[in-house]
Parts: structure tokens; sequence; C-alpha cells
């Protein structure tokens, strides 16, 4: 039977408060919880170690009793039988402690504390949160709908609603990891990542686009039909309008993310389109429009 060193399976030194003790005991629970690892026999092992440490480091009488013998353990009890013998006491045998239920300790633990036969409830801790990044597409934000999201193996259905923005994160409350010791689960948060568009640019709940023309339309004025994301509209065009020139299209943009009903505005930038490719007659017809003027 060898001696165990308690602070180096919990990763602490010898000066660690007892906070901080507690603060490594169940970072290590959290991942090495049964419940977490349920086919690794490794964890397993490893979780009862850190549970017999815990026991220990966390109270202050074993603690000191364990400091105090060290390596010396199995002298543990003729000392302290000694010390009982000339202080007159005439408590003897091995003090009972406390353990936690369904872990057994081991043999050093026994030999040098005694098994009481009391057990105490294990703490329970908050699971650890998880995160992901979700991939949408401008047009897939455009509308509320559902999703299948494989989250650590686990398929979950979620509702997106209208207008989440590339960055936006949400909350799903109790889809993290499951708890220790029964615990409350953690939470699990989703960032979209909502791709560019090769047309559309976004900003907060407005879109921008630019939209052609040819040269006969921006001199003379016309219509022109252009492709929007709630669908096809056509527009008036003005005589003489200027390669540049920005409309404004009120409720075609962005929907307003959970107001129902809500939508930002598109603004659209007139690309004029020259001519290519002209014909003799055409040359001469611009030639003669370039001298009148």
């Amino acid at each position: 039977m060898e001696f165990i060193d308690y602070y180096k399976i919990l990763g602490v030194d010898k000066n660690t408060s007892e906070n901080d003790i507690k603060k490594a005991y169940r970072k290590l629970a959290r991942k090495l919880h049964p419940d977490l690892n349920p086919n690794d026999k490794e964890a397993h092992k490893k979780f009862q170690q850190i549970n017999e440490a815990n026991e220990v480091l966390s109270d202050p009488v074993k603690r000191k009793k364990y400091d105090q013998y060290g390596k010396n353990w199995h002298h543990a009890e003729q000392f302290e039988e000694q010390q009982r013998s000339r202080s007159g006491s005439q408590s003897g045998g091995a003090q009972d402690f406390t353990g936690f239920e369904g872990h057994d300790f081991s043999s050093f633990f026994e030999s040098m504390f005694g098994q009481g036969g009391g057990r105490r409830q294990q703490a329970k801790f908050r699971g650890q949160d998880y995160h992901a990044e979700l991939q949408l597409s401008l047009e897939a934000a455009l509308s509320t709908h559902k999703q299948v999201l494989t989250v650590n193996g686990k398929n979950i259905r979620i509702t997106i609603p209208a207008g989440v923005e590339n960055g936006q994160q949400i909350k799903l409350n109790g889809y993290g990891a499951p708890g220790v010791n029964g615990g409350p689960a953690g939470d699990l948060y989703i960032t979209f990542n909502i791709a560019t568009h090769p047309v559309y640019k976004r900003r907060g709940n407005d879109l921008y686009m630019n939209a052609n023309i040819d040269l006969y339309t921006a001199l003379l004025g016309g219509e022109s039909t252009i492709e929007t994301l709630s669908g096809k509209v056509k527009l008036t065009v003005k005589p003489e309008t200027q390669a540049g020139t920005k409309i404004r299209l009120k409720g075609k943009g962005f929907p307003v993310y959970k107001k129902e009903g809500q939508h930002g505005d598109l603004y659209i930038t007139y690309q004029v389109q020259l001519p290519v490719n002209l014909s003799e007659k055409e040359k001469a017809l611009f030639t003669e429009l370039k001298n009148l003027k």
C-alpha cells in the first residue's frame, strides 16, 4: 500500500487555500463525473481519487493529520495513541469520517483515517456551458424558421427568429452539459455567422444594393425592374438620372428582430451602363448629339 499524494491529484500545492482546493475539485469533478464519461473506466477511477482527495484536503482536521504524518502515515495511529495516553484521553480507535456516497475509499485512506458509516451528500455543481456557431445565409435570416443544430452529438431543434444579425448570440437554457451530482445543466450559447451576400449589404435593418440602368433610360426616363429579397419591384426612373443617384424603398429592408411586421429600408444606387459595340449609324447619331451641345 503506497502513500497517496492528494495535493498532486487535485493539481494544487500544500499552501493552497481551502477555497482554491474546492475550486480545483469542482473543475475536475465537472470533467470526470461518471455521467459525462459513462464508458470511461479511467475517468471513473480518477473521479473516485479526486473525491477522496477533496474529502481529506477540504476538512481542516483531516488535512492537518495528513500534513503532519505525510509518508509516515502507517505510524499515524501509533503516534496518536501515544499522544492520547500522555494526555489521559479515553477516546481510542480510528476516528469516523464521512465519505461520498457510491465511491469507495482507498486502503490508504481507511488505514490513516478509518471508514465511518456515515455518508454526506455530494455537492451539486452546475454543468458547463456549450458554445456553438450556426452558419446562415442572408436569405435564411430573412424569415423565422426552425433548424436542427447538432451539439456534442445531440440534435437540438431551435427556432431562429427573423432579423438575427451577424455575430448575434442567443442562449438556450439547460441545453449545456449535464450538472454534476444532480446539479442543473449548463446553457447553450449560439452565435450566428451570416455569410456575405454578393448583391446586398446589410447595415442594421437596412439593405443597400446597386441597380443598373441603361443610358437611354437614364437620359429620357422610363421603368426599371429590380430583384429584391422580397420579390421583384418596378421602379420609375426620372429623366436625366445621374450615375450614383440613390433612392429609398421604405419597408423593403430587413425585418426588425422580434418585432413582427417592422422592416428597415432598401437603398438603391443607380449605376448607368454605357452602350457598347455601337454601329456606324449610332456613332453618327451620338456625334450629331455632341455637336448640338
